[in-house]
């Protein structure tokens, strides 16, 4: 199973900034000599040519990066131009080629260029070059042989610093033997709403779309300020700049909720012994659909995508099965009691029919269970009890501990303040003439 690992870079700014600038040259320099040759012969190379044809302008120079290092620089063109064509194949009329010149780039280390000696690992440079050693994290020290498929050099714009990605395969993981099957109803308000038909959580989503709506707010604050001053201006490009420490940094936020939302799904799968997870599939929730522009932007930003992804690779992690894909429509509008479709208003479903009253997102869950045992709607009932999991801690400010004797004395020095005001304004009441 493949996974990502993130931990801070110690390695010097100048030595990072070195390494990234010379990608950012390299793929720069293959992207010129596409265009150019293109231009002049017609001719659109291929992956090979390309880093064959630069190999040759750099066969005079001093490396700095590992041949491998080099190679997937020279890559990135070619795999930016690849994703471009499946976009167009998919009806993205307005994707463009890769066109821009880079500075600094993300410098990629492959599997043939780490090497781990204790608890470290070496980064192979050019030959003559001493290798830069990192320190394995924790948790990674202990695991069983891991292989290292691939580490990346990342800027991170949020912290301002950079840091390591490193891609590790753990192997297959074993399928758990339990037997139990639960349904998975995503949504913009609760991420995830659970039930195998005799328990049912509902895990929370305030904070992320508190997050969401301040990031909308906030933003909105910045372009308005950046529409004041001319383009090209200092002042313009300094916002510019604050606006993409700041995007990048709710991003970080937003995917640290998504995370914790995601390992609270799998949590409560492995707890009700879950072998089998099935996930509502609501990819085209959005095709055709014009609700306003506030219900727009609002489904714009679910990521239910994103989610659905993280509860996979955890789910097989835990060795629990994943079928996202199962149909979704009308979930939330069946009745589990009578069968009778009504769309709901608000977060209580309501059957005009029969009464029968349940939760929005839990009528859907069941629903999608029913669909998967029974195939068809409303032959399971939803629990009557719902539980609500908060996959975060809200961590509220400490308070200074009061001393009361400082309370009282300042109590008393005000009640006697206020006793000599009142006796003051009897005296002069007294002595002023009739």
């Amino acid at each position: 199973m493949m996974r990502t690992i993130y931990f801070r870079c110690d390695l010097p700014t100048t030595l990072a900034d070195e390494l990234n600038a010379e990608s950012g040259r390299i793929y720069t320099q293959v992207l010129v000599t596409h265009y150019r040759i293109y231009r002049k012969k017609g001719i659109w190379l291929s992956p090979g040519g390309m880093e064959r044809l630069n190999d040759c302008y750099n066969a005079d120079g001093q490396p700095l990066l590992h041949a491998h290092s080099i190679d997937a620089a020279q890559q990135g063109f070619p795999k930016a131009c690849k994703t471009t064509r499946e976009a167009r194949k998919a009806g993205i009329e307005d994707a463009r080629y890769p066109h821009k010149r880079k500075r600094y780039r993300t410098t990629v280390w492959k599997s043939t260029g780490i090497r781990r000696r204790g608890d470290e690992l070496l980064l192979s440079l050019a030959r003559g070059r001493e290798p830069i050693r990192v320190p394995l994290p924790e948790h990674l020290r202990s695991m069983d042989a891991p292989v290292f498929t691939e580490m990346r050099l990342v800027y991170n714009r949020a912290s301002r610093h950079y840091e390591w990605h490193l891609v590790i395969d753990s192997g297959v993981a074993v399928p758990t033997t339990a037997t139990g099957i639960a349904a998975v109803d995503l949504g913009e308000v609760h991420p995830a709403t659970l039930t195998d038909g005799q328990e049912a959580v509902v895990v929370m989503g305030r904070e992320l779309r508190s997050q969401k709506r301040y990031s909308n707010k906030r933003l909105a604050e910045l372009q308005q300020r950046q529409s004041r001053y001319q383009p090209g201006s200092r002042r313009r490009k300094r916002l510019q700049q604050r606006k993409n420490r700041f995007l990048a940094k709710q991003s970080l936020v937003k995917r640290d909720l998504e995370h914790k939302t995601s390992r609270a799904v799998v949590d409560w799968a492995v707890e009700r012994s879950i072998g089998q997870l099935f996930v509502g599939d609501v990819r085209d929730i959005a095709d055709g659909v014009d609700k306003g522009k506030t219900h727009n932007q609002r489904i714009s930003q679910w990521t239910h995508g994103k989610l659905r992804r993280y509860i996979g690779y955890k789910a097989e992690a835990a060795g629990i099965a994943v079928d996202d894909q199962v149909p979704e429509h009308y979930t939330s509008q069946t009745c589990p009691h009578c069968g009778n479709r009504h769309k709901p208003k608000g977060r209580a479903f309501r059957c005009p029919a029969c009464g029968f009253c349940s939760h929005r997102d839990l009528v859907g869950a069941a629903n999608i269970l029913s669909r998967v045992v029974h195939g068809e709607l409303g032959k399971v009932r939803p629990p009557e009890t719902v539980k609500y999991r908060q996959p975060y801690l809200r961590i509220r400010p400490r308070r200074s501990p009061v001393d009361t004797r400082q309370v009282a004395r300042a109590s008393e020095n005000r009640q006697g303040g206020r006793a000599a005001q009142d006796a003051a304004m009897s005296a002069a009441k007294e002595a002023a003439p009739l």
